[in-house]
């Protein structure tokens, strides 16, 4: 039997009649480096965070300027008579006259009530009463409440209450050297009965003595002024013996005070005391009709 062998060859499939016989490259139009660069749409960067504004430095205007006369009454504790006070003292010899400025556009209430008491508009005063504290080196305190006929201040009865002593605000100022007017809150020594009573206004001051800064009172007490004048006079005060216990009489204290004597306390009202009887003699606003004096400082 025979057979036909066929051969299959692999016939190519017919082109159609409108296409390329080979295959071709996709067509990139060419354009020149010019038109590319201009029709490329700009990279647009990343905004950097703009970085928050510094804060503004406080306020230290000086709005109101005081006059304090300080002196010494070598009699007041030898010999007076019960409720004698201090502004009758009939051999007083005047120690010198500060100019305080004051932070009214920082704070306000506190300024005011400063004024209050240095005009006598708050139903007390600080004329006549006693510069009861002197840390050397550091700052002197006024301003205690409690009995007059002591030369302590009367409570001030027509007082604005002081919001200012829960603002934050109120606290940026340093005690960065001598002369810096503060009101006492951490280094308040009213009596705790006074403190008790709902109408009660802290009005107790400190004035630092230089020559350095006082950090350990920044935060904890409002700065609201500065001496203008009168520096020397501060420096005088400060010169001014205290009572310092001897350091068995401070063991003793700090051993009653952990066993929670009362009479610890008592005890440390005395010291740094000034050994003289140093009282703010007069004080008002100063009226100046054209000052020369700079509108702030730093």
């Amino acid at each position: 039997m025979s057979y036909s062998t066929t051969t299959l060859l692999h016939t190519p499939p017919t082109p159609h009649p409108h296409s390329h016989p080979y295959p071709l490259k996709p067509h990139h139009p060419t354009f020149p480096k010019r038109t590319l660069l201009l029709s490329t749409p700009l990279l647009t960067l990343p905004t950097p965070l703009s970085s928050p504004s510094p804060p503004s430095p406080p306020d230290t205007t000086i709005t109101d300027r005081l006059f304090m006369d300080l002196s010494i009454c070598p009699s007041f504790f030898l010999n007076r008579n019960l409720g004698d006070s201090l502004s009758q003292c009939k051999d007083t010899q005047l120690i010198g006259r500060l100019i305080l400025g004051l932070y009214g556009n920082l704070v306000p209430i506190t300024v005011s009530n400063f004024k209050a008491m240095c005009t006598g508009t708050s139903g007390s005063s600080y004329k006549g009463t006693l510069v009861h504290k002197i840390f050397p080196g550091q700052f002197f305190v006024a301003g205690k409440q409690g009995r007059k006929d002591k030369g302590e201040v009367s409570p001030p009865v027509k007082m604005v209450r002081n919001l200012e002593t829960v603002s934050s605000k109120a606290f940026e100022l340093r005690h960065s050297k001598a002369g810096v007017l503060s009101l006492c809150l951490s280094e308040n020594d009213d009596e705790d009965d006074v403190k008790l009573d709902p109408n009660y206004h802290n009005v107790e001051f400190l004035i630092t003595t230089g020559p350095g800064p006082c950090p350990d009172l920044d935060g904890k007490n409002i700065v609201f002024g500065t001496v203008l004048e009168g520096l020397d006079v501060v420096t005088s005060i400060a010169s001014i013996p205290t009572y310092k216990p001897g350091e068995r009489i401070r063991q003793y204290n700090d051993l009653a005070e952990f066993f929670g004597d009362e009479r610890a306390k008592t005890a440390r009202a005395i010291w740094n005391k000034p050994l003289e009887t140093v009282y703010i003699s007069d004080c008002g606003v100063l009226k100046v009709a054209k000052t020369t004096l700079s509108p702030t400082l730093p």
